[in-house]
């Protein structure tokens, strides 16, 4: 059985593989000890507050295989971006010009440096092994997180972000990067997001144009790359469409992958997630698929499971389902159907 878990100190070692496999332009997953080292500290410190708002805090989850005592993946929620320093996106807009005397309007697209994300609550370091991805360990490593905003609602934002990794080559080149960042650092794409995940993308973002970047002067290629996402990026986006997101008119500043968005209330695992009883059962007449989770904080969990679900009635669990969720015979739980 594979559960979803805070962070603990003791899985820094496994962190740092999962690091090493992570898709480049996954900044908040560091192939780095030390600053590896510090989110973890501070994700435990996160769990461990009495937070009546959101504020600084990041929660950072693993996902365990319990037979194995293995992780496969890992997500986070930051509960503010732009909370301690500005997020930076880049707005692609319109910029519409006219002369009254020939009578002519024209609009162009244009890239302007901004934090106009900072504020929202930010969805990030989704990370899973090769091996498990498009099953339905990719839907709780993801959509648990939105299980935990739902129990924890004070904790967050009104709305939730978060951004995709945009397109680069199989070299780890990003045509978009080649075209716009590279000119004022001289450094390569990968080298960039590197320093972004060690550091911050303020130092790097002070240093980029201050002036609108009309998209018709960029190269083909690097116009191609807005809004596009990698390919290995494809199921974290669908899986938060799928939850109700939107792109919006904000891409990333690197590599101009799309930003997805969302009321929080109206994110589907949130709003139509439903809490039960637990009635403890040597076995589950299974009649479909959940995401279940308990409510707690620091000891939160998250499993999937076979169910039989009705609606005000007490929801049977397996003793192993129970352990897993660190739940006893009438506790509670909530679930959303896979």
């Amino acid at each position: 059985m594979l559960v979803l878990r805070p962070v603990e100190p003791t899985d820094l070692p496994q962190l740092q593989q999962l690091a090493r496999d992570s898709l480049v332009g996954v900044t908040s997953l560091p192939d780095d000890s030390e600053r590896l080292r510090e989110k973890i500290t501070r994700s435990c410190a996160s769990f461990d507050t009495d937070a009546v708002t959101h504020g600084p805090e990041n929660y950072f989850f693993v996902l365990e295989d319990l037979s194995t005592q293995r992780l496969v993946g890992c997500s986070e929620i930051l509960a503010t971006a732009g909370f301690n320093e500005p997020f930076y996106s880049l707005r692609n807009r319109h910029f519409t010009s006219a002369s009254r005397e020939l009578n002519i309007e024209h609009g162009v697209p244009a890239l302007s440096l901004c934090h106009d994300l900072s504020g929202h609550t930010l969805l990030r370091g989704f990370h899973i092994n090769a091996n498990r991805v498009r099953t339905p360990f990719s839907e709780l490593l993801s959509r648990a997180r939105l299980l935990f905003i739902a129990a924890h609602a004070p904790r967050f934002a009104e709305a939730v972000i978060t951004e995709i990794v945009g397109y680069s080559d199989e070299k780890g080149r990003s045509p978009f990067w080649d075209a716009l960042g590279k000119h004022f650092f001289d450094l390569p794409y990968a080298e960039a997001e590197r320093l972004c995940g060690l550091q911050s993308r303020t130092f790097l973002a002070e240093l980029m144009p201050q002036y609108p970047i009309y998209v018709p002067m960029l190269p083909q290629a690097a116009q191609a790359c807005i809004g596009r996402i990698h390919p290995d990026g494809q199921e974290a986006f669908d899986i938060l469409e799928r939850e109700g997101f939107e792109t919006n008119s904000y891409i990333d500043l690197f590599d101009a992958g799309p930003t997805l968005y969302a009321r929080t209330a109206n994110i589907r695992s949130i709003a139509h997630s439903r809490t039960a009883s637990v009635e403890q059962t040597p076995q589950v007449d299974a009649r479909g698929r959940y995401l279940l989770s308990n409510d707690a904080l620091h000891g939160f969990r998250a499993i999937v499971a076979e169910l039989d679900y009705h609606p005000d009635q007490s929801l049977a669990l397996t003793p192993a389902m129970c352990a897993a969720l660190n739940v006893t015979d009438g506790g509670a739980v909530r679930l959303i159907t896979l």
